[in-house]
Order: structure tokens, then sequence, then C-alpha cells
């Protein structure tokens, strides 16, 4: 059975506790934004799923949003439609009712994916497009060295890329997303070239995979992080990050046909 939380929220994590920051520090990255624009060239009407506060929402295209928590609904500016108040695993849509589905950092939130993912499939004439992360290159990041369990929840939450695929059927791109040095969208890799943006606890608390740490562990990590960063073990370790303008990381979009 499905469960949502008090502010509405119907996955894993209480947004209505920790996405009260989501609107500032979740901002749509551009060149992220541009990606999924093309994967949607062609669409007139595009329903987006787990729309949050309303990132990657094109102007290019008449969109539904759908979002099942309220503190995430409230935090859409005001050049945006009200959101949906739904859920990805029931749709309250016709069947072909929009040209194409959208769904960005949503799948691993949901209870039932292959539900969701289905349902998107029934609502979409054509391409369904998921921004996503790959389960089995998250761990490859330099936080893990810092807070591992963030990582491990993380990883275990991603539904595989290979699940995602099959149950959309047809035919599938994936593609690595470049992650750029001053990526807007804040989350977890987006910090990987300004460690010290790890240090605010608003910017962890705007990547929910924190929030399944307790919160005395993810002080740890965090004094651990603010040391190295204080005597320069990170930047031995990693410091030529800071100098590489885009990061291949876990970030993939998928686009179903």
């Amino acid at each position: 059975m499905m469960r949502r939380t008090a502010d509405g929220s119907a996955g894993d994590a209480d947004y209505g506790a920790i996405g009260g920051a989501y609107g500032a520090y979740r901002q749509p990255e551009p060149r992220i934004a541009a990606l999924i624009e093309q994967a949607l060239a062609g669409a007139r009407t595009v329903v987006n799923v787990g729309a949050g506060a309303g990132s990657y929402e094109s102007a290019a295209f008449d969109t539904t949003a759908v979002e099942p928590s309220a503190s995430m609904r409230a935090q859409r500016p005001p050049h945006l439609p009200a959101a949906v108040d739904a859920v990805a695993e029931h749709l309250p849509f016709a069947d072909d009712a929009f040209d194409a589905a959208m769904t960005t950092f949503s799948v691993h939130q949901w209870s039932d994916l292959r539900a969701g993912l289905r349902e998107m499939r029934r609502v979409a004439r054509g391409p369904v497009v998921v921004l996503t992360c790959d389960p089995l290159l998250v761990r490859d990041f330099w936080l893990y060295e810092y807070a591992p369990l963030v990582l491990d929840a993380e990883a275990r939450r991603y539904p595989s890329i290979d699940d995602i695929t099959a149950t959309l059927g047809g035919r599938a791109e994936v593609t690595t997303v470049p992650i750029p040095a001053d990526c807007r969208d804040g989350f977890n890799e987006a910090y990987y070239a300004r460690p010290e943006c790890l240090l605010d606890p608003a910017a962890r608390q705007s990547c929910s995979a924190w929030s399944f740490v307790e919160p005395d562990v993810a002080l740890g990590y965090t004094e651990h992080l603010r040391t190295d960063l204080a005597d320069g073990t990170w930047d031995e370790r990693h410091g030529h990050l800071r100098r590489q303008p885009f990061l291949h990381g876990s970030l993939v979009l998928i686009r179903a046909t």
C-alpha cells in the first residue's frame, strides 16, 4: 500500500521536513535542461511526473506537472502552472493524453517503480524521458570517502537503468549527462569541484540521501570534510577536479520510445 506523509510526499523521503530549500538550491541547470528539451523535441504537450518545484519545465512545451508533496508544490514559481496533486503510480489522465512524459530526479522516490513507469508510458503517445542516476556509479564519487552511508543510501534507492528501460519497453537511448563545475542544480555530484558547498546544511538537506543518516553521523561526515579542506588534504587528493570543467559521473538521461 502506498503511504503518504502529512505533507503528501509519496516516496521514502519526507519533503515536508527536508524540502524547504529545494526552490533555492535545486535550480535547473541550463545545460542539463537543454538535453532534456532536445529529448522531448517534437512534443507539444508534456506531463512532468514528480515535478517538485518545477525545475526543467521548459517554456517550449505545454507542461502539466504532477507533484504529491505540498511543500514542493508551494515552491513552484509564479510563472509556472500549479501542479496536480497525484502520484506517479496513479496518474489521473486518459490514455495517450500527452505527446511525451518526463521525470527528473524522481524515480528513486516512487513506492512502485514499474507501476509509475507504466503509467507514464500509458499517458504518453511519444517518448518517455527520465533523468536519474546509475546506482552502479554512485559510489565512484569522492564524497564516498567522507559520507559512505549517504551514497550507500543513494545507490540503494536509485533503480537500475536496466529495470527502467525494460519496464518502459520499446527502444531506449541512455546518455551520460556531463555535470558542469558550476552546476546550478545542487545534487551531490554537482559539487564535485566545489566541496565547500557541502558544508552548508541547507545544501545537504536539499540532497534527500542525507536525510537517511542520523544527524550526528552526518555532522561527523561534515566535520571530516571541513578538516580535510582546511588542512589541504582534500585538495591533495582531488584538487584537480577544481580545474575540470565537467564530470562524467552517475547522471544519465534515458529516452524511451
